[in-house]
């Protein structure tokens, strides 16, 4: 008789650098703005305005972006692309007056030294210690956390390698950005069979979270990757704060918001009034 088969296995938690960086924030600066899961594509204008709009209106000394501000980036040679290069010359003007970094996500993994040069941002490693008024803050795209999600967490550790990135890099430009929306395209008809539930999506691990936070002398990990925006608590002290996804072009799905730091706190805000209204 056959045995049933298992719950395939988790992997390892992903080890630490050693030390983890830390992102330190002048003692004079006053605000520091968080946001992620931007999915900019040319497919959405009214969220790329969105975000436009936010950096030419902010006040913020620093913009921090954790991850996945791009739907989809297959190489640096994509920066050359009519959107793209919308996109250069937006964080570029922003780079002129207030610090841009950027920390890679799942869909912008492969975003490298051409494009962050280009565009004025600093690249962040995930996870990084942001270091401001006296407080630590771990920060983390967050994929790297959803242990339950096998599938991904496999696929994620072959794309990090070096040979598969070589390997990738070697493709035409048209051919990857085709195996990417291939890759997509496959994603959305699965989900769509299985009448896909969001609240199904595998979430961030609590234990694997605590013990980044308990190795990095932190108490609080901000991250994005799971579109379920909320504070809450993960024990022993520890919280987690999730930003919010960006979707201003679909009806009935347009959400927007980010996280704003001061020396007072922690507080969630939604894009400026003119962003919002579109």
């Amino acid at each position: 008789m056959p045995v049933a088969a298992g719950p395939p296995a988790r992997l390892p938690l992903p080890q630490l650098l050693s030390p983890v960086p830390e992102w330190v924030a002048p003692p004079a600066w006053r605000c520091i703005e968080l946001l992620s899961d931007l999915h900019l594509a040319p497919e959405m204008p009214r969220t790329f305005e969105a975000f436009a709009a936010q950096l030419r209106d902010t006040g913020a000394d620093a913009l921090l972006i954790l991850g996945d501000l791009f739907e989809v980036w297959v190489g640096d040679d994509q920066r050359h692309r009519p959107f793209e290069q919308r996109c250069v010359q937006l964080l570029a003007r922003t780079a002129r007056t207030r610090r841009v970094a950027f920390m890679p996500g799942n869909r912008d993994f492969l975003l490298g030294d051409a494009m962050a040069a280009d565009s004025g941002i600093e690249r962040l490693n995930d996870p990084t210690v942001l270091v401001a008024w006296g407080r630590r803050w771990l920060l983390s795209h967050g994929d790297a956390l959803c242990l339950d999600d096998v599938d991904y967490q496999r696929w994620r550790a072959e794309a990090r390698s070096d040979p598969w990135q070589r390997e990738f890099a070697a493709l035409p430009l048209d051919e990857r950005l085709a195996r990417a929306g291939a890759a997509r395209a496959a994603s959305e008809r699965r989900r769509a069979a299985d009448a896909f539930d969001p609240a199904l999506w595998a979430d961030v691990d609590p234990d694997a979270a605590r013990a980044w936070l308990d190795t990095t002398g932190c108490a609080d990990l901000i991250h994005g990757h799971t579109h379920r925006p909320g504070t809450s608590a993960l024990g022993a002290g520890h919280h987690r704060h999730v930003l919010s996804d960006w979707d201003l072009d679909h009806a009935g799905s347009a959400r927007a918001g980010l996280l704003r730091l001061t020396p007072a706190g922690l507080s969630r805000h939604p894009p400026s009034t003119a962003t919002a209204s579109g």
